[in-house]
């Protein structure tokens, strides 16, 4: 069998982090097997139809390195892709249906629908189902309003095994009579999504455990239309730390605001793979081509995921450090140059890099947590200043700079060992000259190595930064 997947969201605003994780699960599954990828946009609740949301939907995407093979702008042989385009496919199956007796229009007002409902009925009473045919198509042809509605079997049960989830089996009693066509023509996700999976030879349905109760009316149907039944997979949810199901209330979760704040794609595909699954060993940090080699559905659980931020934050940090500083760079720049600061040279950015990798979480903080790399400090670390510069302070540090300056290399071992000999000359410990040496360099109480972070600033700027603390610091 030739394995077909599919991620069909709506064109609703952003990618949720959710969203990700199904289109990854489905497109790791379907590389794997050396299948189709499909994207498929579901916009068939129109009021809810955001402009260029499907334009982010797949830019968003496409970040990620998730890669649909078929899909709007990549028509293959089953478009169209988009569910607006396609109204006359569900039409004719809608039709196939009324006139097989395996679902019927149904004419009940919004007001009776709100009345059952306020009645505390909690399924529609099949009011409409036993109008005659006849009936039926001449209030059809009078322009009553109307929506379409399934048979739902009375009695019986509906069994299906799902590939996380194992066998299930829910009674028909429990099932609605489930709406399929909406009084403006447009179908309900009900019907569109089995009419496109099978039209569209989807193979494996991968999707989010919210469906999984509405997979029994899916399985219905396919038996009405003499379908072969896909498989399914229901991925477990996605819940924060308090075990609460995902939402923005409790942090972000379009998959922009990550990317926004300097996520790496690579760690964010890599954390949101193991939002339920795991490889069954120890190892945590994965390439795509290491997913896709060692992804299964098999080793996908049950209970809910919980997205950490802090496991994002560490993995994010591993990916970071992994990178060569060029493949860095250009991440970064756009950031510097919202800054003003986008003239320093490629290889003075790559030297920066090299010495903040072990000390950043995300690519932003290679400019905002280290503005001295950039700009001479203006402020000081009050904490520091009152710990660090004291009265003697002043004359230790002209000795210092005064040895900084005769050097002739200026790197990290020569200013390491002019910065040790000046304080054994003083008479104090090293520390009475790092930390004052720090505080007059970045204005900061710590950060990367003194003497690596002094090598990079180079001889003007240091020289020029520890004049003025000592102009300042007074």
């Amino acid at each position: 069998m030739s394995v077909r997947t599919r991620f069909a969201p709506s064109p609703t605003g952003y990618l949720h982090v959710g969203g990700l994780r199904t289109a990854l699960y489905a497109f790791l599954f379907a590389r794997q097997h050396h299948g189709t990828f499909i994207l498929r946009i579901e916009d068939t609740d129109q009021s809810r139809k955001v402009e260029g949301a499907t334009e982010k939907l797949i830019e968003a995407l496409q970040w990620a390195g998730v890669e649909f093979d078929e899909g709007p702008g990549k028509e293959g042989a089953y478009g169209p892709y988009i569910q607006s385009q396609r109204l006359p496919i569900y039409h004719a199956h809608v039709n196939r249906l009324v006139e097989e007796g395996k679902a019927y229009r149904c004419f009940c007002t919004a007001e009776r629908l709100e009345q059952l409902r306020a009645s505390g009925a909690t399924m529609y009473d099949r009011h409409c189902r036993s109008i005659p045919a006849a009936e039926a198509k001449r209030r059809v042809e009078a322009g009553d309003p109307h929506v379409v509605r399934m048979v739902v079997p009375e009695s019986g049960e509906v069994r299906f095994h799902d590939e996380v989830r194992g066998d299930v089996e829910i009674a028909c009693a429990t099932i609605d009579d489930q709406v399929l066509l909406k009084t403006d023509g447009f179908p309900t996700y009900h019907l569109a999504v089995v009419v496109d999976d099978h039209s569209m030879a989807v193979s494996h349905v991968i999707r989010g455990e919210e469906w999984l109760p509405s997979t029994p009316k899916h399985i219905l149907l396919y038996q009405y239309f003499g379908w072969e039944i896909p498989k399914f997979a229901h991925l477990p949810l996605l819940l924060n730390p308090d075990k609460s199901k995902l939402s923005k209330r409790q942090g972000d979760v379009a998959v922009e605001d990550y990317r926004a704040k300097g996520y790496l794609k690579e760690a964010m595909v890599n954390f949101i793979a193991f939002l339920g699954w795991n490889p069954g060993d120890e190892r945590e940090i994965f390439s795509m081509e290491e997913l896709i080699r060692d992804f299964s559905i098999e080793r996908v659980g049950k209970a809910g995921a919980v997205f950490n931020i802090d496991k994002l934050n560490w993995m994010n940090q591993q990916h970071i450090k992994a990178m060569p500083a060029s493949a860095v760079l250009p991440l970064i720049r756009p950031t510097l140059a919202a800054r003003g600061w986008d003239t320093f040279s490629d290889e003075y950015m790559r030297s920066v890099i090299d010495l903040m990798k072990e000390r950043v979480v995300v690519t932003d903080d290679f400019v905002n947590t280290c503005p001295y790399f950039y700009e001479a400090p203006s402020v000081y670390d009050e904490a520091s200043r009152a710990k660090n510069w004291k009265p003697e302070t002043p004359a230790m540090m002209r000795s210092l700079k005064d040895r900084l300056a005769a050097l002739t290399a200026f790197d990290a071992a020569s200013i390491e060992a002019a910065l040790r000999s000046t304080a054994e000359e003083l008479k104090v410990g090293a520390g009475k000259l790092i930390h004052p040496m720090r505080l007059a360099i970045s204005g900061a109480a710590n950060g990367p190595s003194l003497f690596h972070l002094a090598e990079v600033l180079g001889r003007e700027q240091v020289l020029g930064r520890m004049e003025r603390a000592l102009e300042v610091l007074q």
